[in-house]
């Protein structure tokens, strides 16, 4: 790049969009892939010709449904979503915090979330304008520190709050009374974010309309239908009428609207998946805790955060890549995550794969 091009760049490009690192994907060619959280089962044969059928009768040539109107019904039915609260559909959950955080941005407003949390929360929060208040966690068990987070509120007197329940990238479920008492605290919005839902039996979808400042956001991408890019807000029209202003507009396009509508009616193939996946997380579990010096923490989700002993969690992951297992280095990303790694919960195969990988990689201290 030439100086006269980066001086252009750095004139006109926002200060804090150039201090940071755009989102990473780690490159997974002829790995097993244990690093995003996906569901490792793919449709069964008959579930996939009926979809292509369904798909070779879809047009192309005219713009989707503005509304998703179909899917937002299937959708409130899947879901649960209580009668008398609105749905709003988004191209990911990613699309909806952009949305939330577009709508309630302002002049010194902040966005607050918990850390170690879900990193989008803090991004978006910068690409808004906003400022992020991050307040730790509890070292240890990953608990909220329901004090520290009062004060914060208190403090900061955020815009909203984001909650992932349960959290990611620790996988635990903060006490559900602590959750209330934030919410009825929090000056603004509280997001809870439920993005794992399928491997958890704890929700606040029921809650809704309890408290005037509580939505609720999920997505169908864990439950194995993450290539669709597909997420749902839920909550008080008064609150989504608003953010279904900055909402592009056909965000749902008509292959997504056709697939996901399809998928749903057949929801009972994807539950039997999850809990395939719920199984096997315990057997994961127990198999990374038989190793020398290796924590694993509680989850509700469908990856397991596992401490390693001091100063390996780096060359493991490295090791485990050469063994042809792909899975995510938190070491570096929070000092509560030092000497850690999360594997997402895969098949009984893949999970085996990554047991004796580890098992390899660990004996090698």
């Amino acid at each position: 790049m030439s100086d006269a091009l980066e001086s252009l760049v750095a004139h006109w490009v926002r200060p804090e969009i150039r201090a940071l690192n755009a989102y990473h994907v780690q490159p997974a060619a002829g790995l097993i892939k244990l690093d995003a959280m996906e569901n490792p089962y793919t449709w069964p044969d008959e579930l996939r010709d009926a979809w292509v059928e369904l798909l070779r009768d879809t047009d192309v040539n005219r713009y989707p449904d503005p509304s998703a109107g179909a899917l937002s019904a299937r959708l409130r039915e899947t879901m649960g979503v209580p009668a008398g609260m609105r749905v709003l559909l988004g191209n990911g959950s990613d699309e909806l915090i952009q949305m939330i955080t577009m709508s309630l941005a302002g002049p010194s407003r902040c966005v607050l979330s918990v850390d170690p949390g879900f990193v989008m929360y803090h991004l978006i929060a910068t690409f808004c304008g906003m400022r992020y208040v991050g307040v730790p966690l509890s070292a240890g068990d990953f608990g909220l520190d329901l004090p520290a987070v009062l004060q914060a509120m208190a403090e900061h007197q955020p815009a909203v709050v984001f909650l992932a329940y349960p959290n990611n990238p620790t996988g635990n479920l903060f006490d559900e009374q602590a959750v209330v008492d934030i919410i009825r605290a929090a000056p603004g919005l509280v997001v809870v974010d439920e993005a794992y839902a399928p491997f958890t039996d704890a929700s606040f979808m029921p809650r809704l309309g309890e408290f005037d400042n509580l939505v609720v956001m999920r997505t169908v991408s864990k439950m194995g239908l993450a290539g669709l890019r597909l997420g749902l807000l839920a909550g008080s029209a008064a609150w989504l009428d608003e953010f279904d202003k900055v909402r592009l507009p056909y965000n749902i396009n008509v292959l997504t609207q056709a697939s996901a509508d399809f998928a749903l009616r057949h929801k009972a193939v994807f539950d039997a998946q999850t809990m395939r996946i719920r199984s096997e997380r315990t057997r994961l579990a127990q198999g990374l805790a038989r190793l020398e010096g290796v924590a694993v923490y509680p989850s509700q989700a469908n990856f397991l955060l596992l401490r390693t002993p001091p100063g390996r969690a780096t060359a493991w992951f490295q090791g485990l890549r050469e063994h042809g297992v792909l899975i995510k280095n938190l070491h570096g990303a929070h000092p509560l995550l030092d000497d850690c790694l999360r594997p997402t919960v895969g098949s009984a195969t893949e999970n085996d794969a990554l047991l004796a990988a580890l098992a390899a990689v660990s004996s090698l201290g």
